[in-house]
């Protein structure tokens, strides 16, 4: 698409046209950069949102439980402190620098942590590492943006979406294990991590070309009109839903259906993993559609329908109230990578990182909230109310969703992108 075509109204961004040579060299590049970019995510997401793994380690060092989720919630406060901030720096300075020098700092400062001395300075550490990982999200997200024309950016964003459960899964294989020998070795081995993906991120990682004329285009904000704060909007709300259903689906079957903790576990498990192939699935279906607001919405909807069927099932305690939770795990994570797609569109290279930042922030804050208000909720009331209140969300979420803007943008007439 052109920029002429949308102005700001519309996704504005997309790889200059090059020459056959150049072409086929960035062809190969790009799912290099890909790559390069979902292991930096994974790296990050997993000391920012596995640091729950480390719990039972942190009891055995004599930590209470209110103690050791503060501890779990450092990384996330951290994070939302500098998210705007590092877009801002990618938008400047380009997806390379920023991803690495993040990276690095967050290591370095979950090395000191591994020798650190009482609650309190962990605590820094932690609240430091998440503020210089946050870098991650801004940047990887703008690499797919210049890297992938837009009949495939949906895809290869939901790639990059699936770092995040790829993350949890890593923790959650990694740090009980390493935790057994105390919260020091599992820090050193987050460290660790982030420094091995920095230097992948320095080996494979190229900023995609941008032209002076391009950045001068986009220069003019692309929130002069309320497209992409509707967006942040519907995504937030959509936050609420996945972590309703991903911190409580585990309680659930063991409280009201009597599983075993360890095979509800294994059970959850595989619910995740499908969660991530249901980003790829979403984001190959907006390439095919050619949009990304149109299934975004369907997919909100469909969300709202199967809570719906969780709050009844729960009030009935029907069997097949385990058959919905996993359709619930499946389908309340699958809109994440549209969002941030649309997001990097409307907002434009010039832009994209901050926008981004933006988007990153506002979910974090209902991520951050979700749980507590639920859990009171839950502990009043019941799993039903709880659950049919949460499907609140994704109702309003689709009421908020610009696809009419899309349209518009997408109109007869317009450029398509191109590699």
């Amino acid at each position: 698409m052109s920029d002429g075509d949308h102005g700001a109204s519309g996704p504005r961004a997309g790889p200059e046209a090059v020459p056959a040579g150049q072409a086929r060299a960035r062809a190969g590049r790009r799912w290099v950069v890909l790559v390069a970019g979902m292991a930096a995510m994974t790296a990050g997401c997993t000391f920012q949102y596995g640091l729950a793994y480390l719990i039972p380690a942190f009891r055995q060092e004599g930590l209470s439980l209110e103690a050791a989720g503060i501890l779990v919630a450092c990384p996330t406060a951290g994070l939302l402190l500098t998210l705007v901030a590092w877009g801002a720096a990618a938008d400047k300075w380009g997806e390379r620098l920023v991803l690495g020098t993040g990276l690095t700092l967050a290591g370095l400062v979950l090395l000191a942590g591994s020798t650190a001395h009482g609650t309190g300075a962990l605590a820094a550490c932690l609240v430091l590492a998440g503020a210089a990982g946050a870098s991650v999200y801004a940047a990887s997200g703008r690499l797919i943006l210049g890297w992938f024309g837009a009949h495939e950016r949906g895809l290869a964003m939901g790639i990059r979406q699936s770092a995040q459960p790829l993350g949890v899964a890593v923790a959650a294989l990694a740090l009980p294990t390493i935790g057994e020998h105390g919260p020091s070795a599992a820090l050193a081995f987050l460290g660790t991590f982030c420094l091995a993906a920095s230097a992948l991120v320095g080996v494979g990682v190229r900023d995609p070309p941008r032209s002076a004329s391009r950045q001068q285009a986009e220069a003019g904000s692309p929130y002069r009109t309320p497209v992409l704060w509707r967006i942040h909007s519907a995504s937030a709300l959509l936050v609420v839903p996945q972590f309703a259903v991903g911190t409580f689906a585990l309680v659930f079957l063991v409280d009201q259906h009597g599983w075993h903790a360890p095979a509800a576990g294994r059970l959850l498990a595989v619910a995740q993993a499908c969660g991530a192939a249901a980003r790829l699935g979403a984001g190959y279906w907006s390439d095919r559609a050619g949009s990304r607001l149109r299934p975004m919405r369907a997919l909100a909807l469909a969300t709202a329908l199967v809570l719906l069927g969780l709050a009844v099932g729960s009030v009935t305690r029907s069997p097949l109230a385990v058959a919905v939770l996993l359709a619930a795990s499946v389908i309340s994570v699958s809109t994440n990578g549209l969002a941030f797609t649309a997001v990097a569109e409307f907002a434009g290279s010039s832009w994209a990182g901050r926008a981004l930042g933006i988007q990153n922030t506002g979910q974090n804050v209902f991520a951050a909230v979700t749980p507590p208000v639920l859990a009171a909720v839950i502990g009043g009331a019941g799993y039903g109310l709880a659950f049919g209140a949460v499907a609140l969300f994704p109702l309003v979420a689709a009421a908020f969703i610009p696809v009419g803007a899309e349209g518009r943008a997408l109109a007869p007439g317009a450029a398509p992108s191109t590699n």
